[in-house]
């Protein structure tokens, strides 16, 4: 998979190091030349210049990119990125860095992007995940704002214990993805029974949250 990185900053490149460990093509797009010369980001292309200007985008071929990923600090720059990278070249997947809560609404379709992150909403979730045990924390936004990812960990006490996901009322828009048990991930299937310290992690859309966060807490036996 080729994906060009806008900013090499700390997030973008944490992610340059990680999609190279895993065999991917990456190119970082930089205004700072001296970036190009860090010695913990080997086997990474790059392309210094204003990844918000067409002629730069052009030089790096953007149409041959598989994904985008705008991790600039600048909210303004990444739908710029992310727009262009959209409306311009028709990159298939483009992935937007939200660095103020507040601008989060912007990241849509409408500015081409496709997965909105936003670092203050991950750690939050990150940490509410470490101690809310019980309770349901969203942990991505994903589609435009139209679809979360979440994920639920069983408490020991929990009333869904012993029971089958298939006897489960779940919400309408809400699906099963993955569950983890023993720090191993597996598909689920209506036949798997729920255990104490299960991680179930679901897809849902806004509406159909808070059914699932009632459902979660007031299932009976």
């Amino acid at each position: 998979m080729k994906v060009m990185i806008a900013g090499a900053g700390s997030v973008g490149s944490s992610i340059a190091r990680e999609l190279v460990l895993n065999s991917h093509q990456v190119l970082i797009v930089d205004q700072k030349a001296e970036m190009a010369e860090r010695a913990d980001l080997d086997n990474v292309q790059w392309l210094i210049g204003d990844a918000c200007e067409l002629a730069v985008l052009q030089r790096a071929k953007l149409e041959e990119f598989d994904v985008v990923v705008s991790a600039t600090g600048d909210d303004k720059v990444n739908l710029v990125v992310s727009l262009l990278a959209k409306s311009e070249f028709g990159v298939r997947r483009t992935v937007g860095r939200v660095n103020h809560p507040k601008n989060e609404w912007m990241f849509d379709d409408a500015w081409g992007v496709d997965v909105a992150v936003s670092t203050p909403r991950l750690m939050t979730a990150l940490v509410e995940e470490a101690v809310e045990v019980g309770d349901l924390v969203r942990l991505l936004t994903l589609k435009s704002g139209e679809v979360h990812m979440a994920e639920f960990t069983v408490p020991h006490d929990s009333e869904l214990i012993g029971r089958t996901l298939g006897r489960v009322t779940w919400p309408h828009d809400t699906t099963i993805v993955a569950i983890v048990r023993d720090k191993a991930p597996f598909p689920p299937s209506d036949d798997d029974v729920i255990e104490g310290g299960d991680e179930i992690f679901f897809i849902t859309t806004p509406e159909a949250e808070a059914s699932l966060r009632t459902t979660l807490r007031g299932i009976k036996r």
